[in-house]
Order: structure tokens, then C-alpha cells, then sequence
């Protein structure tokens, strides 16, 4: 069973685990930071460092309890000591994404009651799709000034992880149109945007609304007679 340290502490950007199994060029760890994606977010990439050897990680994926790290080469053997290191810059921006997309998911369900229908996103871009009739311009900016409300509002960011009997009597935990957690899931995490938003949600995020930067409606379309798409863009800031 892999720890996930990206669960409890989104900021660890270094970690030192040990090689549990490994399978052709991947391996899985006690313990990591690399978050193995879901939800929309991407994997994290990075390096991977035993005393004279360093390999990429270039994708990262879970398998039951266990997180893979696939490497640019042949791994080092079970029981080795490795140093872990994620590529920062686009962890921070991924981050970044994921709380704007839960601050426009925050702001639609409380003021037009319009749940979710799908999402993803990259490095600084990203888009949820919404159960809407209609989505005209005048919405869009007015949409938009919102979430840049919430952004200056800087409001916290809080995780937690409840027993599933518990967080399910939280009301709206579920924001998509369909409950996408599995029946066997004993314990769901919870992250919430103080005063805005809170939802079952396993990525990871920034501490702080501010951290977001100023948002942009991209673009929006139809997708269907009851599916509208908001995209959205981040400026470029610091990696934290």
C-alpha cells in the first residue's frame, strides 16, 4: 500500500520513500507525492534519485492501494532508497487550475443550482461542462466577474478525510451529475473553499483563494440541449 502524501500536503514538493514492487520500467512506492491523477487533474511528472543514478518519472498511476511511477529507463530493485522530486512549476499550476474550476463549481451551484456534467483541465487552462438551458454572453461575464470576487475574497482552502457514512450526510457533497465515488470507498476527502464551496474531491489544491490569480472565461459553447461548457484561463504568477 502506497502513503499519499499528496493527500494531506499539497505543497511537498521532495519526499524519500523506498521501492516496494516493480513491473517492466515502473515502480511502486511506500510513499509519494506524485499525484497519480483523476478527477480531471493530470498526473504529475518529475525525477526519481538513488546515490549516482536519476530517472524521469514521466507518468504516474494508481493500481488499487499501490501508485506506480513509470521511469525513462530500468528501474532500481525493491528495497532501494529513492529521493523523490516533482516538476514544481507545473504541480503549482495544476493546483492553481483545480481550485478555479472548484471556485466557477462553487459559484454556479449557488447562485444558478446547475450541476456538473464532466470537466478537465492542464497547466493554467481548464473547463467544466454544466446543466444549463442557455448560455449567452451577458451570463458569461456576469459568471465571470463572480469568480474573480471569490478569487480577491482570498478564502481558505480546507481537507479533510471523513468515514463515508459521515460525509455523505454533508448536503451537495456530490457536485457532478453522477456520483462517481465507488460503492467499496470506506473513507472520502473532502476539500472545501471556506464560505463557498465544499465537495468529495481527491486532487490537489492551492491553500488559498488569492494563490488562483486573476481568472478568464476563455470561451463557451453548447454541448447539448442541456449541456453548456465554461473554459477557463490563468495568468502566469509565481510557483509558490
Amino acid at each position: 500500500m502506497t502513503e499519499p502524501l499528496y493527500h494531506t500536503d499539497a505543497y511537498l514538493r521532495a519526499f524519500d520513500a523506498r521501492v516496494m514492487a516493480v513491473d517492466g520500467r515502473a515502480v511502486a512506492l511506500d510513499r509519494t507525492a506524485f499525484y497519480p491523477g483523476g478527477g480531471g487533474q493530470p498526473n504529475d511528472v518529475g525525477t526519481l534519485a538513488a546515490p549516482g543514478q536519476t530517472w524521469q518519472v514521466t507518468k504516474v498511476r494508481k493500481a488499487g492501494a499501490e501508485v506506480w511511477h513509470e521511469l525513462d529507463r530500468d528501474p532500481p530493485p525493491v528495497g532501494t532508497p529513492v529521493h523523490g522530486t516533482l516538476d514544481w512549476d507545473r504541480r503549482y499550476r495544476l493546483m492553481r487550475t483545480h481550485t478555479a474550476l472548484h471556485i466557477l463549481c462553487g459559484v454556479i451551484f449557488r447562485d444558478y443550482g446547475a450541476s456538473v456534467t464532466g470537466g478537465n483541465m492542464e497547466p493554467l487552462k481548464g473547463r467544466l461542462d454544466f446543466e444549463f438551458e442557455t448560455m449567452r454572453q451577458e451570463l458569461v461575464r456576469e459568471i465571470e466577474a463572480k469568480i474573480n470576487a471569490e478569487v480577491e475574497a482570498a478564502r481558505p482552502l480546507r481537507v479533510a478525510i471523513l468515514p463515508r457514512d459521515e460525509a455523505f450526510q454533508i448536503p451537495d457533497l456530490i457536485r457532478t451529475k453522477i456520483n462517481l465515488l465507488p460503492p467499496g470507498i470506506a473513507a472520502v476527502r473532502t476539500v472545501e473553499i471556506v464560505g463557498l464551496d465544499l465537495q468529495a474531491d481527491g486532487g490537489t489544491h492551492v491553500a488559498n483563494t488569492r494563490e488562483v490569480g486573476r481568472l478568464r472565461v476563455a470561451d463557451y459553447k453548447s454541448k447539448g440541449k442541456l449541456n453548456k461548457r465554461i473554459e477557463l484561463a490563468l495568468e502566469e504568477v509565481g510557483s509558490g
